[in-house]
C-alpha cells in the first residue's frame, strides 16, 4: 500500500522515476540496458512487488559525473510516502515525521548552498 502513493510521482531529487524495466523479446528483463537507464534514471519503483530502489552517486560530481541520486532523493521519497499514508490515514505521528523530512531536506539544501558559495560544491572536500 505504501507505494501506492508513489504512483503519481514522476520526478524526485531532479530525477525521473524509472517505472518500468526494460524487457528482451522473450520477455526477460534486460539487465544491461536496466544498468544503462539507472545511470539516468537512479530511481526506480516497482509497483508490482512494493519496491522503491535508489543508485546512490558514487563520488564527487564534478569528478565522476552524475552517475546516480544523493540521499536527499530518498528523503523526498520518504515523505511522499508518509503524505499519501497521512492523506488516507491522518495522524499527529505522520504530520511530525513530515515536517522532521522537511527539515531535514532543509539543512541538505542549506549544506548545498554553503558548498556553492565556497566553490566545494560536486568535489570530494568537506
Amino acid at each position: 500500500m505504501a507505494l501506492e502513493t508513489l504512483k503519481h510521482i514522476n520526478r524526485l531529487g531532479g530525477f525521473d522515476v524509472l517505472q518500468e524495466r526494460p524487457l528482451k523479446p522473450d520477455g526477460e528483463v534486460d539487465w544491461a540496458a536496466f544498468d544503462e537507464m539507472r545511470k539516468t534514471q537512479p530511481i526506480y519503483v516497482d509497483h508490482d512487488v512494493n519496491m522503491v530502489s535508489f543508485r546512490i552517486q558514487d563520488g564527487p560530481i564534478k569528478e565522476r559525473g552524475v552517475n546516480g541520486c544523493q540521499v536527499d532523493s530518498v528523503i523526498e521519497a520518504a515523505k511522499a510516502i508518509l503524505e499519501g499514508l497521512n492523506a488516507q490515514f491522518p495522524c499527529r505521528e505522520n504530520s511530525a515525521a513530515i515536517t522532521k523530512l522537511d527539515e531535514a531536506l532543509h539543512w541538505l539544501e542549506h549544506r548545498k548552498k554553503n558548498r556553492i558559495s565556497r566553490g566545494v560544491e560536486g568535489m570530494g572536500v568537506a
